[in-house]
């Protein structure tokens, strides 16, 4: 019940979130601000107050964060994959079973066949020769 309620939640704030940042206008819309004309040193432009609208944003942004991580919290847990970090801090993390290997070399595993693989054969480093005089000089 919770996780469809944030789920809900989570698309609304999404809709929203859509609606208000289609909603604003750039901070330099005229064609002066394609090629970096802004009346002012600043970065990003000048900065002007807080419109209602740059507030909303702020405001379902954060909400989009906080219902998407409380989301994939409640999938963990819903999932059953198994305990997570903020579960159990203490507990090391499970790992599979091992897979018995064959107690002999000849001894076939159940349920499939042995291979015979080729040993690598190493090479013998060439020799060097022993003393051999300088090249004369021309």
């Amino acid at each position: 019940m919770l996780y469809i309620a944030i789920l809900l939640l989570h698309i609304v704030v999404c809709i929203f979130l859509i609606i208000v940042v289609l909603l604003q206008s750039g901070k330099a819309a005229d064609l002066a601000g394609a090629f970096g004309g802004m009346g002012s040193q600043t970065a990003f432009g000048p900065r002007g107050s807080a419109t209602l609208l740059s507030k909303a944003t702020t405001v379902s942004a954060v909400l989009f964060m906080l219902t998407s991580l409380s989301l994939s919290i409640l999938a963990t847990n819903r999932a059953g994959v198994g305990t997570t970090v903020l579960q159990e801090p203490g507990a090391p993390a499970k790992t599979q079973a091992p897979v018995p290997l064959p107690a002999a070399p000849g001894q076939v595993p159940a349920g499939g066949r042995s291979v015979t693989l080729p040993l690598p054969v190493q090479q013998a480093p060439a020799p060097v020769p022993a003393n051999t005089p300088p090249a004369p000089k021309k």
